[in-house]
Order: C-alpha cells, then sequence, then structure tokens
C-alpha cells in the first residue's frame, strides 16, 4: 500500500498524543495495583477486589489529567532539548 510523500500527516501527532497519554495511565493504574496488594497484603483480599478498588471515577480523572500534564510536559521538553 503507496502512500503519497506529499499529503499531510494530521493523525500521527494525536495517535502520539494518545498512545503517550495512555502508557501513562497505564503506569498510574500499575502503580495503584501494586499499592493496593502491598496495603492488603494478608487480609484475604482477591486480584478482583483489587481491580474493582482502583477502577473508580476519581482515579481515572487523577490518571487522566496526569496523562495530560506528563505528555505537555514531555513535549515541551522535546522542544525544548
Amino acid at each position: 500500500m503507496a502512500t503519497n510523500p506529499n499529503a499531510p500527516r494530521k493523525l500521527a501527532p494525536v495517535w502520539r498524543a494518545l498512545v503517550e497519554i495512555g502508557f501513562i495511565v497505564f503506569l498510574f493504574y500499575s502503580n495503584l495495583l501494586m499499592g493496593e496488594f502491598e496495603h492488603a497484603n494478608g487480609h484475604e483480599k482477591t486480584f478482583a477486589f483489587a481491580i474493582r478498588d482502583i477502577f473508580t471515577t476519581t482515579n481515572f480523572a487523577v490518571a487522566a489529567i496526569s496523562g495530560m500534564i506528563g505528555y505537555f510536559v514531555f513535549e515541551y521538553l522535546r522542544k525544548r532539548v
């Protein structure tokens, strides 16, 4: 499948932003999950309980905002360095 090299690539920056924000959100949730298992160690809490406990609206809002802030900081550093 050949592409026209002169055609503008408008979706590439959007996809890169989504991937970077998604990665930051993934790291946020993996950190929460590890913390939940550390905190709940020995209290007979299961993986399903930990998942239910960390996937809340508040945690998602924090993850999304942190992801966007992280993306903008890295874009700023990428352009300055």
